[in-house]
């Protein structure tokens, strides 16, 4: 069944769907805007029809949200944990309660199968579980050694870094929107989010339940609008920065945020590769290479394009994969039971199409796919199987985003590592071996932030006690875990000095206390103290 949200729920899948106007109305109302802003109407990848219009907030009206939310960052900040951690479980608890509207929202902005919709709305239940549980034990005082022990006394506080500034993609519109913003919202910052555009319906209902869940007036404010202009204001307004999207973008936004000395964080493009050890259980990695290249069309950061696959097991390997792919079920319907869905744009298909047909003119084979399929929807590309890709092609080094992988023959792990490695990307990798053993240490030996044994992306990407984020051109700084909230602080270190001070004192002259100091500090080597 679909959602309320739907103005037909009968609608045939290839017809255009329609998001009714009155929860349009009520979303819209929670962007800062103009009561008159100009518009921008988004169209849907299932259809290409136009979903609705929505305001444009112009640089005054974000500079209008950073205001309000200046405003309200005390008070919130001023919340207890146990208040914090009550909204973030009301949260979770409301997501998977309506996560069937949320479900055909991510479908109808992104474009992507219902399977992997759902794996936004378990992201974001896991996110607000995790840091509604940890966010306390991540943020409370440490005490440290300090200079004299016992005599000196160190503590590291944690303050809130103010007004965040997020600038989440489409690809993910309700994932990224808010699994970012829910730790720094418990490490007590406001936040000021800008959704892409093509996820902004999506990325304005989750904000709507965290409302419900009980966040505070003015706490979470969004704005919409191009990259350019609305997205670069809140880079430019925000005391730390959180962006995701593409590199060349992530390095603008890392010089705006350094001209500031503000912090940030930059989650960036990949080009993630498979390995397929020689003592790999064959279904179960072909099973899980195919979600790895093909999970929301290709359209992941942490997706694969490239299947190493050792030798020995090459033969038997590739022809179970390309089977695999060829038969994966592709729609465009708001209901379970497809593989795949739909690229995000014509620009997407473009990008996979060219992509496609260089390699093919440069001597690659098609194994699986190769070609659009405008029956199933306008911007749907089959997924596809390349084999013979070599340097020469743009496909090789350049990141698809699409749902295009190519195979690549391995002589032995030393052969994969150095394949895998060779790239300037760093965000995420997958191992697959029977001896997890083997599968960490091939996986401590590949240059990305997260790697998966015997998974595709999930295990690692929902470990949420454990940091992610990319190495390389892939970005800077991490999500999840500690780290992930961490970033959104300032560290202080609060030390109290007790009887004595660090300086000459109790008749000591100069000379003397050089040679007190000395031996006290001969002495706490020997004893092991740092």
């Amino acid at each position: 069944m679909t959602s309320e949200i739907i103005a037909d729920p009968e609608l045939d899948p290839t017809a255009a769907y329609a998001v009714d106007p009155a929860r349009v109305r009520r979303l819209s109302a929670r962007v800062v805007a103009a009561p008159r802003a100009q518009t921008f109407t988004r169209t849907s990848p299932m259809t290409g029809a136009p979903l609705a219009a929505l305001p444009i907030s112009t640089p005054e009206d974000v500079a209008r949200a950073f205001a309000s939310a200046r405003a309200a960052q005390p008070r919130w900040a001023a919340t207890t944990h146990d208040d914090r951690r009550r909204v973030m479980r009301r949260f979770h608890d409301l997501v998977l309660e309506r996560q069937v509207e949320l479900l055909d929202l991510v479908q109808l902005e992104a474009g992507k199968a219902r399977l992997h919709a759902f794996e936004e709305v378990l992201d974001c239940a896991i996110a607000a579980r995790h840091y509604a549980a940890r966010a306390e034990s991540y943020l409370a005082p440490t005490r440290h050694l300090g200079a004299l022990p016992l005599l000196s006394q160190a503590r590291t506080l944690h303050h809130p870094k103010g007004v965040v500034g997020i600038v989440s993609p489409w690809n993910y519109p309700l994932s990224l929107a808010v699994t970012d913003a829910i730790p720094a919202l418990m490490a007590g910052n406001a936040v000021v989010l800008r959704p892409d555009e093509q996820g902004s319906l999506t990325a304005l209902a989750g904000v709507e339940l965290l409302r419900e869940a009980g966040l505070p007036d003015g706490v979470l404010q969004v704005v919409l609008g191009p990259g350019g202009s609305t997205g670069q204001a809140v880079v430019d307004a925000g005391d730390y920065v959180c962006f995701t999207g593409s590199t060349a973008t992530g390095r603008s936004v890392a010089r705006s945020a350094a001209e500031r000395l503000v912090s940030y964080s930059l989650e960036l493009g990949g080009k993630n590769s498979v390995y397929v050890a020689d003592d790999a259980d064959l279904d179960r990695a072909v099973e899980g290479a195919v979600r790895a290249c093909f999970s929301s069309a290709g359209q992941l950061c942490i997706s694969a394009e490239r299947v190493l696959v050792h030798d020995r097991i090459y033969d038997r390997f590739v022809p179970a994969f390309v089977g695999a792919v060829r038969a994966l079920r592709l729609g465009t319907s708001l209901e379970y039971g497809y593989d795949m869905g739909s690229l995000v744009s014509q620009a997407q298909l473009d990008t996979v199409t060219e992509h496609v047909r260089d390699a093919l003119a440069k001597g690659a084979r098609v194994l699986a796919g190769g070609s659009a399929r405008p029956d199933v929807g306008p911007f749907v590309f089959e997924p596809t199987v390349l084999d013979g890709v070599t340097s020469a092609m743009t496909c090789r080094d350049e990141e698809t985003f699409g749902p295009l992988v190519s195979l690549y023959r391995v002589a032995d792990d030393d052969a994969a590592v150095a394949l895998a490695n060779d790239t300037d990307y760093g965000l995420n990798a997958s191992v697959w071996t029977r001896d997890v053993r083997r599968g960490r240490a091939v996986a401590a030996r590949i240059r990305t932030g997260t790697v998966n044994v015997n998974e595709a992306y999930a295990a690692a990407w929902a470990s949420m006690g454990a940091p992610m984020g990319g190495m390389k051109d892939s970005g800077v700084g991490r999500r999840h875990g500690a780290e992930g909230i961490l970033k959104y602080t300032e560290s202080q270190n609060v030390t109290a000095q007790h009887v004595l001070p660090i300086a000459p004192s109790m008749g000591l002259d100069q000379r003397r206390y050089a040679k007190v100091m000395t031996l006290g500090l001969r002495a706490l080597k020997s004893v092991g103290l740092s």
